[in-house]
């Protein structure tokens, strides 16, 4: 009995953690240099921590030019950047809002 259990767990357990990985891409590609962490993590490939490097390399460098350079980032390899690309595009960033 107690076998059956802790098998019937396991299997419960990696069910949930396979059906947590399948993510619900978003309906346009976001735009890499306005996303935001809340945002991010919805591109496949893509999780918080990616979501938090992602922001936090672009504001020490700047805007990204290209998807490629999340290369930069570790964590991010080409396997990686081949799963998020499909969901994410690279547009300048808006202008600053100006205050009168």
């Amino acid at each position: 009995m107690k076998r059956a259990a802790i098998i019937a767990l396991v299997f419960f357990i990696c069910a949930f953690a396979m059906a947590a990985q399948k993510k619900t891409p978003p309906a346009h590609p976001l735009r890499l240099n306005v996303a935001n962490v809340k945002k991010l993590p919805q591109v496949p490939g893509s999780g918080s921590k990616t979501a938090q490097a992602i922001v936090d390399f672009r504001h020490k460098s700047g805007p990204f030019r290209r998807l490629e350079d999340l290369l930069a980032i570790k964590g991010i390899g080409q396997r990686k950047l081949d799963q998020m690309r499909p969901d994410l595009k690279v547009a300048p960033p808006p202008p600053p809002h100006k205050s009168p």
